[in-house]
């Protein structure tokens, strides 16, 4: 399984925050609704944390998923419920990363 961290945001900058607040009211209802979908159409995607951010986004979700189409698909699925803006990133962990900077051979040094 891979693991996605899918970044959401409900309104854009410029809205009031009347309209932030509006869609901030069923969000409960509404993200049990998302969540529900999620597991109907995805089953196999594993969320690993939920949170509410202070920031450019609205909402953080870590999640696994086998590939990258399931994971368009749980994106697909959040901007169906308010999400003005969706992106996905794919999250490899750091010991991965370190294994693979072992793997690339470095360029000789250019002549002078």
């Amino acid at each position: 399984m891979k693991t996605f961290v899918l970044m959401t945001k409900l309104a854009p900058q410029s809205a009031s925050l009347i309209e932030v607040g509006h869609k901030h009211t069923d969000r409960a209802k509404c993200n049990q609704e998302w969540l529900d979908q999620i597991n109907e159409q995805c089953p196999e995607v594993e969320f690993l944390a939920h949170y509410a951010l202070m920031g450019t986004w609205d909402f953080m979700d870590i999640y696994q998923a086998p590939d990258e189409r399931t994971a368009a698909k749980v994106s697909l699925i959040t901007r169906e419920y308010g999400a003005c803006q969706v992106e996905s990133w794919l999250a490899i962990p750091y010991d991965q990363i370190a294994e693979i900077t072992k793997e690339i051979k470095r360029p000789e040094k250019a002549p002078q």
